[in-house]
């Protein structure tokens, strides 16, 4: 069983990226079925998940990403493992939108915001890491040309929305920012068991 389990990691961990592609055509294929019939508000938050799949193979074709974080950003450490890249970004992304997905045909507009606010801390988390390494981070282009448009028309769209109060925009952003911690929280653990 453990056999099987290792080898299922080392095939999603070879594939998951080219799967991320395929499916973002393929979610982009129906959008424009999905927008004669829905909401603006449901559309945009579905295009959040083909918008993070293309960000996705940006990021991590040929396992840029983590390569890069671990030798740039970690100094050579292994802060950031394979099966990590995989619960992150198959798990807890694609979960996280559609998730949200569902909250706004459920419940309403306000309850998806907390995707575009993902995208947004995100896509301003590369932007940093630009600022701050002065060099390229693979994600960054589509943090510019695609993260930062979607996420703002997204929580401008439904901010305009009157059932859609500030405390909706305030449990997104703290979903989003609990995340993104949850993320840096598992970095730190890592760094610290690597240097014990």
């Amino acid at each position: 069983m453990r056999e099987r389990l290792e080898w299922l990691r080392d095939w999603l961990a070879d594939h998951w990226v080219a799967g991320a592609g395929f499916m973002a055509a393929a979610l982009l294929a129906t959008a424009p079925l999905l927008g004669a019939e829905a909401s603006l508000a449901l559309l945009l938050i579905f295009l959040h998940s083909p918008g993070y799949m293309i960000h996705q193979v940006e990021e991590h074709t040929g396992d840029r990403f983590r390569l890069f974080a671990n030798h740039v950003v970690f100094g050579g450490r292994e802060a950031l493992t394979t099966p990590a890249v995989l619960v992150i970004n198959v798990g807890a992304v694609w979960a996280l939108n559609l998730g949200a997905l569902y909250a706004v045909l459920l419940w309403g507009p306000g309850y998806g915001l907390v995707a575009p606010y993902a995208m947004l801390v995100n896509g301003i988390t590369h932007i940093g890491a630009r600022v701050r390494l002065g060099v390229y981070n693979p994600g960054l282009v589509t943090s510019l040309a695609l993260f930062l448009p979607l996420s703002l028309i997204t929580i401008g769209a439904i901010g305009v929305e009157p059932e859609v109060g500030w405390r909706f925009h305030a449990a997104g952003l703290a979903g989003a920012v609990l995340l993104h911690l949850a993320i840096v929280a598992y970095v730190a653990l890592r760094l610290r068991r690597l240097r014990a």
